[in-house]
């Protein structure tokens, strides 16, 4: 084995066209969804105060920030819905004319080649902000299952691409892949959170989608942030009830995560980079203290090193633009 000075590893370094020559992974715009906010009304466009650049958008408004998506070569947006109206049973969820389904509607008509993946949980949903259903002071797994499926199902009768459940409740991927088989939808992909941590880089997603809960917190159900050995366990469980995509979520502080999953499992991976780690960048950033562009494609460099496949991600519009300039 050559060794030095026959062997220079700052050889393949020495410009930016032998570094892209060589360079190991790619981040494409193909890799990238865009998580969109949609409000109910009309002409509504309110950036989340946390968020720079994260706007809750009304249905008609929505479909104009999806149209930019896909002119950018972004192929799929994940809505997030906040009704007016919220109850105990999260009805507005799984209503035909709820939120989720309005946008889904106008982005359809608007673009049609964009996908449109849903978020399927409760907790935007409902009064006390938990993501299922509660009983005697604790969310109750299994009373939670059915109103699950019923969203998937309004989603895909309404529209969507794929469904993503991302409530954490046992159980909950066999549910709905059984209640869209029934209904004649075999072919609608569900791309699982299936790997949840009850993290603190949640806090401006919050904000933005008004989700926190009422009482307690949700570290009942979403897994406890040190332990590896059980997300492989979840992935297993939501891949044999029928999981076709699974996911990771946070990305940045889980990225050995993402890696063991990714070797162990021969499944799409997705990885989310959330609210928190958005906010992080953008708060550094205007304090002139980070370079925006090479920070953000760093980090996202490193989710895709780690073996994610597809990456969720609230700077999707910017690296677009970047990734074209």
């Amino acid at each position: 084995m050559a060794v030095f000075p026959q062997l220079r590893l700052r050889r393949l370094r020495r410009t930016e066209s032998l570094r892209a020559l060589v360079r190991e992974n790619r981040v494409n715009i193909g890799d990238l969804v865009y998580p969109l906010f949609v409000v109910e009304g009309e002409g509504i466009r309110q950036e989340v105060s946390s968020m720079p650049g994260v706007f809750r958008f009304s249905p008609d408004q929505v479909a104009q920030e999806a149209q930019e998506v896909a002119r950018l070569g972004i192929p799929a947006v994940l809505l997030f819905g906040i009704p007016e109206h919220k109850d105990e049973f999260g009805s507005g969820a799984y209503h035909p004319e709820g939120i989720i389904q309005q946008a889904i509607r106008t982005i359809k008509e608007s673009s049609p080649q964009l996908l449109v993946i849903t978020d399927v949980c409760l907790c935007e949903y409902t009064s006390h902000g938990h993501c299922g259903m509660v009983a005697n002071g604790d969310v109750d797994n299994d009373q939670t299952l059915p109103l699950l499926a019923r969203m998937a199902l309004a989603h895909v009768q309404a529209g969507a691409d794929i469904v993503a459940p991302s409530d954490m409740m046992d159980g909950r991927v066999k549910a709905i892949r059984e209640a869209l088989d029934k209904e004649g939808f075999q072919h609608i992909p569900i791309l699982s959170y299936a790997a949840k941590y009850a993290s603190a880089f949640y806090g401006p997603f919050r904000e933005a989608a008004q989700s926190t809960p009422q009482f307690g917190d949700r570290r009942s159900y979403q897994m406890d942030p040190p332990n590896l050995r059980e997300a492989l366990r979840e992935v297993e469980q939501d891949i044999n009830e029928g999981a076709d995509i699974i996911m990771i979520k946070p990305a940045l502080a889980y990225l050995d995560v993402i890696r063991r999953v990714r070797d162990t499992f021969n499944c799409p991976v997705a990885a989310y980079n959330v609210s928190g780690e958005y906010a992080m960048v953008k708060a550094a950033v205007l304090q002139g203290w980070l370079d925006e562009k090479r920070i953000v494609m760093e980090i996202l460099a490193s989710i895709k090193r780690a073996g994610a496949d597809i990456i969720i991600t609230y700077h999707a519009r910017d690296v677009a633009q970047w990734l074209q300039a």
